[in-house]
């Protein structure tokens, strides 16, 4: 059947087998063992899905052991089985939530209870939520980051432009509470009649939690969830259309003589005036060779890092809409034209936050708690951009 996995083998670095799991009786060991060379044959099973439950189950075995290595199987080999039967029954992924097998699966194997009841999450729909929650505070917190990557030319011009968003969560609710948000999506803004100029959004590889309720997404863009206990990235999403950089840099070289050089750095922050972004670093390379940097600048400090071959500008808070400078002037050994290579420059680097701010307007219109006891939440929510 396609979809399903014949066994499970955990090998050590030689490729031997330590411990395996046979589901379907229709493979061996020594097939593990030179699975490099083995030829594929018919009916594959979904590799996306059996890569993302080795991932998990890495995560799983973190959580019980620690530190993933040889050892560790060894010594815990009974609570590996044990593991192994509940997450995969007949080659399918079952339940991949640490925090829900460790209320039935103890770590110490040898002092587990003779008779210990599932939680109500392996026998629920609901498998990444226990019940039974309580909190005297109910609260949800939702932070909106966005990783801004802009790679300019020395020329000025953009070369790539792109950002990485993701919404993440800590939720500290009681019960089995339903969760709706909505984002000034342009879908769904269209879809419900209501005009897209302005603020609306066009979201692009869009990747949500395991909680969200995919169908309901698909049919009205609403999202939809019942959340698990803590924190979990709800979404992520990539924005694609050009953006402008937030904190543009121009470098100037002057060189005075074969051994005396100056550069001069002009940081222009170009968002509103009544943000700021916030440790602002500017990595500014210089050659390999320099010696006695002399540093100034108008705002913030500057180091000079040998190890890094580089100048570190560091700005505490840069207001929207100012402008900074830097001049560094350094000595160079005295070489002929003749002798020199050609010489390699490095980009310089900037990184930054900027708190209460998103580059492409993304904006949660709201975010709904429902829960059967009727208790009053408090949502919290909070906008970053960053430097990707």
């Amino acid at each position: 059947m396609a979809g399903a996995a014949s066994a499970l083998f955990l090998l050590d670095v030689k490729g031997r087998v330590l411990l395996w799991r046979d589901f379907r009786g229709d493979v061996t060991s020594l097939e593990a063992e030179r699975f490099f060379t083995k030829l594929v044959e018919t009916e594959n099973c979904n590799a996306a899905s059996l890569l993302l439950f080795l991932h998990r189950l890495i995560k799983v075995f973190k959580h019980y052991f620690e530190e993933f290595e040889e050892e560790s199987l060894r010594d815990n080999f009974v609570v590996v089985y044990e593991l192994l039967d509940e997450m995969m029954d007949f080659g399918y992924p079952q339940y991949t939530e640490a925090n829900i097998l460790s209320e039935f699966i103890k770590t110490d194997a040898y002092r587990m209870e003779a008779i210990q009841r599932p939680p109500m999450a392996v026998t629920n729909a609901v498998s990444w939520r226990s019940e039974g929650l309580k909190y005297k505070r109910n609260e949800v917190f939702l932070d909106v980051i966005e990783s801004v990557n802009i790679l300019v030319n020395s020329n000025g011009q953009l070369i790539r432009s792109d950002v990485i968003g993701a919404l993440k969560m800590r939720t500290c609710l009681s019960g089995m509470p339903e969760c709706k948000l909505g984002l000034n999506d342009r879908l769904l803004l269209e879809a419900q009649g209501q005009t897209t100029r302005g603020k609306a959004i066009d979201m692009e590889d869009i990747k949500f939690h395991q909680c969200v309720r995919l169908a309901r997404f698909e049919n009205d863009r609403t999202i939809s969830f019942i959340p698990p206990d803590g924190s979990f990235d709800l979404m992520t999403y990539r924005l694609t259309s050009q953006v402008k950089p937030l904190i543009w840099v121009e470098a100037q070289v002057e060189r005075y003589s074969r051994s005396r050089v100056e550069i001069m750095i002009k940081a222009r922050s170009q968002f509103k005036e009544r943000s700021y972004a916030t440790n602002v670093e500017i990595d500014l390379p210089v050659p390999p060779d320099a010696t006695n940097p002399k540093i100034r600048t108008s705002m913030g400090t500057a180091t000079y890092t040998p190890e890094n071959d580089s100048i570190l500008w560091k700005i505490k808070s840069f207001p929207g809409n100012k402008e900074y400078l830097l001049r560094a002037e350094f000595r160079l050994p005295s070489v002929s034209a003749d002798d020199g290579a050609p010489e390699r420059k490095a980009p310089v680097r900037v990184r930054f936050e900027i708190p209460y701010f998103t580059i492409s307007g993304i904006q949660v219109k709201y975010l709904k708690i429902i829960e059967k006891s009727g208790y009053q939440s408090l949502p919290w929510v909070r906008y970053i951009t960053m430097a990707g």
